[in-house]
């Protein structure tokens, strides 16, 4: 495969084949986004694969019954994980400060590096991913069917599977939206209409307009997907979980 081809031509995978993952290939695959850049060389996260109907079904509803997640060959939760580190300091004799804002924020940055390399590796190998946006809505509730201990924080969640025909190109802003010289500079009213205009042209953003009867498609985003008070609530379940285990000292 062209290089410059998949990146320009990725596309999110959200319905699969029965055709399975091989074991091999998922063991190679995690193997090789081991290699990824992490923080202070502690790698700072585990992964945790679920293969079985069971465990897929148990974790489905968490992620709000996405085809993606329930229609997925393997389901991948990648986490935080201070606890494999604390651990080994112990046995070392080392007092471990890694409880806090900032190990948490190293162990995400460590965590999502790995992911993002692994969901790289599966899609050069001809395999689909789907990015699930909900873990930290429910990670609660996913710790609990994971019995993931404390220090063990679910982050992100990949689908993984052989893509059912074609997905949907994967659209982005244009990277002049995206980038600034030297200093960050504020955007004008005028600059950011033409930033987003393509995106609010396309024909599945005039749908959504519709059919959540609004008038511009920021007011579907910041009004009907991701409203002020669902977020709010999603942020109290999270803090008060981080709280119980992860900052627990």
């Amino acid at each position: 495969m062209d290089i410059d081809q998949y990146f320009s031509n990725r596309r999110t995978v959200r319905r699969y084949t029965s055709q399975e993952v091989e074991p091999a290939l998922l063991t190679r695959l995690l193997e090789e986004a081991a290699h990824a850049p992490n923080t202070g060389n502690m790698q700072l996260y585990s992964v945790i694969v679920t293969r079985s109907e069971e465990g897929k079904r148990a974790l489905a509803p968490l992620h709000f019954n996405q085809p993606a997640a329930t229609g997925c060959n393997v389901l991948l939760t990648f986490c935080i994980d201070i606890n494999r580190f604390k651990l080994w300091c112990k046995e070392g004799n080392a007092d471990a400060g890694f409880d806090n804002l900032q190990m948490l924020l190293a162990g995400a940055i460590d965590a999502s590096l790995f992911a993002q390399q692994f969901n790289t590796l599966a899609e050069l190998h001809g395999l689909g991913c789907c990015y699930l946006g909900t873990t930290a809505y429910n990670a609660p509730q996913i710790a609990k069917v994971l019995d993931l201990p404390d220090g063990v924080v679910p982050l992100i969640s990949l689908s993984v599977g052989y893509p059912d025909g074609d997905a949907p190109y994967s659209d982005r802003l244009p990277v002049g939206a995206i980038v600034h010289e030297e200093k960050y500079r504020q955007y004008t009213p005028e600059q950011i209409r033409d930033i987003y205009a393509g995106l609010e042209s396309r024909d599945d953003s005039k749908k959504f307009i519709a059919e959540n009867n609004k008038s511009t498609l920021a007011q579907v985003f910041a009004e009907i997907r991701y409203p002020r008070a669902t977020n709010e609530t999603f942020s109290k379940t999270l803090q008060e979980y981080l709280d119980a285990t992860f900052y627990n000292r």
